[in-house]
């Protein structure tokens, strides 16, 4: 039950739609119960004493009865769907709001299917458990209690014989909780581990084909198709075994009840009326004990669902801000690293080696190396992506730690080399950073980054639909797009990592020479692997294996013969050799 108390923040508020369900249960519960005394009067008083003008009463009763039953089973189903839909509705919507604030490191070894999982099945599973399996339990015992009442009434002797093999029955529905509960948790990490693969074989659909690895791809889903339907087996089995089991129980109760009932009649201890009604409770215990089976899956399923849904609510938020964190009108955008050291991960290599520099207001700062030598590690710090193992990031003079997250963000604005684009129109993409922007500031933005021409291109220019991820778009378009998205929101600090390198040379050009008016005023940092793309910047950064090797202007690093050069030759002999063979 500890999950459920670590869960009570989210159903425990809209209490009382569950405690007017669990009245309404009692209600219906306590008509059924009513049912068998009916019929016992229906036998001993009409059949046998010949008392017939109690049959319009009877009937009467019994009709009206049908009529309570009926508006209370509407009443407690209605306000249990609403007791779990209300309490799902916040618990989902926590764990959104978690996801948005976990950091990089999190989703460095999520996998998206098994997110997605949680957020969906486990969610459901939770909530039927509220809306149906919560209330069923309730119901279950208010029956046994209510029908063990009666029972005790028209005979304590019988009673006893009857109940005697229940003990039994309820020591294998326990064993039942405690093997059912494992499987039931298996069966959710497998089906999250199949839909993870679902996942990233659509995604990468392209890669796949392209690679003709079908076949491949069909083997690992098959492999884990098939854990699903093993663990499924197992947990099938584990019903086989004790369902059969319980009802076996039962059926014990009931020949007892016939066995010794049925003497007790003969004897004139025991009306026939009485045995009739003795024999519908018992099956009023009986089954709602063996309905404890479905009622301890749903909770061993709720249960699971439960403890997946913790693991995302209760994980850590490595980036933590303060409780009064600072808020300017806008960013200088003066950055200075201090001995900056970067360790993603315990097991992980250090990703950046006591870095240090300064990058003044307005200046334009080259990162250019070899593929994992700490570029982008660098932006990242800048905007607490990531926070450092060692030394510190400071803005404007002020520790970046000492700003707000979400206002610090703001005034950086990232163009990544993969960009990504939402499935929506071309217009509310650009503005997704400042959805206040003008139609006029948007177009702006789009001819900055040489955009605006292929938008009024396509059937509904600005108002044209995107694909899934830009589904639609070249690479280079997509590029530009996120540019545009990025020169929107007016940062203080502009971050270009590998922004042109899915574009055409001439494009790359014109988006250059409207960078450099974009990039006035702001300070820019460029990660690039081409030279044409930062040999304007005022000072370039030679990263290797996450260390400084070489920094300086474009003419100084090319006359130090070091690594800068080492990039510069190779790049400009391959252009010089396509010179001469055309």
């Amino acid at each position: 039950m500890d999950v459920f108390r670590k869960l009570k923040q989210f159903y425990w508020p809209f209490k009382k739609y569950f405690i007017y369900s669990v009245l309404s249960v009692l209600f219906v519960t306590v008509i059924t119960v009513v049912y068998p005394i009916i019929l016992q009067v229906t036998i001993d008083e009409v059949v046998y004493e010949g008392r017939y003008n109690l049959i319009p009463i009877i009937s009467s009763v019994f009709i009206g009865l049908m009529v309570l039953k009926g508006i209370t089973n509407f009443t407690q189903q209605y306000l249990g769907d609403l007791f779990g839909v209300k309490s799902v509705y916040k618990l989902r919507d926590s764990l959104y709001k978690k996801l948005q604030r976990l950091s990089f490191t999190y989703y460095d070894n999520a996998r998206t299917g098994d997110l997605m999982s949680r957020l969906t099945m486990d969610v459901e599973g939770f909530k039927f458990f509220l809306a149906a399996g919560l209330k069923e339990l309730i119901r279950v015992v208010l029956l046994i209690v209510i029908s063990l009442g009666v029972m005790f009434y028209y005979s304590i002797p019988l009673a006893l014989v009857t109940m005697a093999a229940m003990p039994f029955l309820a020591v294998v529905v326990f064993r039942f909780e405690r093997k059912v509960h494992p499987a039931f948790r298996s069966v959710r990490k497998s089906l999250g581990r199949l839909n993870t693969r679902i996942q990233e074989n659509v995604s990468g659909m392209n890669t796949i084909k392209s690679l003709s690895k079908e076949d491949f791809e069909i083997e690992r889903f098959t492999s884990n198709n098939t854990d699903y339907r093993e663990i499924n087996i197992h947990t099938s089995n584990i019903w086989a075994r004790f369902f059969p089991l319980m009802e076996f129980i039962g059926n014990i109760s009931m020949v007892s009840l016939l066995i010794y009932g049925g003497y007790l009649v003969i004897s004139n201890q025991l009306m026939l009326g009485e045995l009739v009604a003795f024999f519908s409770l018992v099956t009023y215990i009986i089954g709602p004990l063996m309905q404890l089976g479905f009622i301890v899956n749903m909770f061993s399923q709720a249960k699971a669902s439960g403890e997946r849904l913790l693991e995302i609510l209760e994980a850590k938020e490595d980036i933590e801000e303060l409780n009064d964190p600072i808020v300017q009108q806008r960013l200088k955008g003066h950055v200075t690293f201090k001995d900056v050291t970067l360790k993603y991960t315990e097991d992980d290599d250090v990703a950046l080696h006591n870095i240090s520099f300064d990058a003044p207001p307005g200046k334009v700062i080259g990162l250019i190396g070899p593929t994992g030598s700490g570029k982008t590690s660098i932006t990242q710090l800048m905007t607490r992506f990531y926070e450092p193992d060692e030394g510190e990031v400071l803005i404007d003079n002020i520790p970046s730690s000492e700003y707000s997250l979400k206002w610090l963000r703001k005034n950086i604005g990232f163009v990544l080399q993969e960009s990504f684009l939402f499935s929506t129109t071309i217009k509310e993409n650009i503005s997704y950073g400042n959805p206040d922007a003008t139609m006029e500031e948007i177009i702006e933005a789009a001819k900055r980054a040489q955009a605006h021409d292929f938008i009024m291109e396509m059937p509904k220019g600005y108002d044209t639909l995107l694909g899934e991820r830009g589904m639609g778009l070249s690479g280079g378009q997509k590029q530009r797009i996120a540019i545009a998205r990025a020169l929107l929101i007016n940062p203080s600090i502009l971050v270009l990592d590998d922004a042109t390198s899915a574009v055409d040379m001439e494009t790359e050009f014109r988006i250059q020479k409207a960078l450099k008016e974009v990039m006035d005023g702001r300070t820019t940092f460029i990660i690039a692997h081409r030279i044409s793309s930062l040999k304007h910047a005022d000072e370039i950064v030679v990263l290797d294996k996450g260390r400084v090797v070489e920094r300086g202007t474009h003419d100084e690093l090319v006359r130090l013969n070091g690594a800068y050069r080492r990039i510069y030759d190779i790049q400009y002999q391959d252009r010089d050799a396509v010179m001469q063979s055309s």
